[in-house]
């Protein structure tokens, strides 16, 4: 678990950090916009993630977007991060693959540069 992600304020705390009443929150949860985590004993506890999550959803109906609205753009959100992860690792994937292929290249070149003859090794001189 990252630091942005551990459970550090309960609900009152977490309220007055997102500038909202604790309803708020319950509500938010309710509607599937924030998802805090639980203790134990079922107590509410709010990362700083949820808390980012929680002002930019204040920027956003604050801008006049309903929570629908709100949803939808999280959503959306979610969907760019999925997909900039799945780049990232593809482009990882290509790197490795041209390391691969420089590699193999690079072998192949020694490799037609060096001639076997019976008993010993000679080098072609290079063009």
């Amino acid at each position: 678990m990252t630091d942005r992600n551990r459970p550090l304020y309960m609900i009152s705390v977490a309220a007055e950090l997102a500038g909202v009443h604790p309803q708020t929150l319950r509500t938010y949860e309710q509607k599937g916009l924030v998802t805090p985590q639980r203790t134990s004993g079922n107590t509410r506890m709010y990362s700083q993630a949820d808390i980012e999550r929680l002002e930019l959803i204040n920027e956003l109906t604050g801008e006049g977007i309903n929570l629908a609205g709100v949803i939808r753009i999280l959503d959306l959100q979610g969907r760019l991060e999925e997909r900039d992860s799945e780049l990232d690792d593809l482009h990882k994937k290509v790197r490795r693959l041209a390391d691969r292929v420089h590699e193999l290249e690079t072998r192949e070149s020694v490799n037609s540069l060096v001639r076997t003859e019976p008993g010993s090794l000679a080098l072609r001189r290079l063009p």
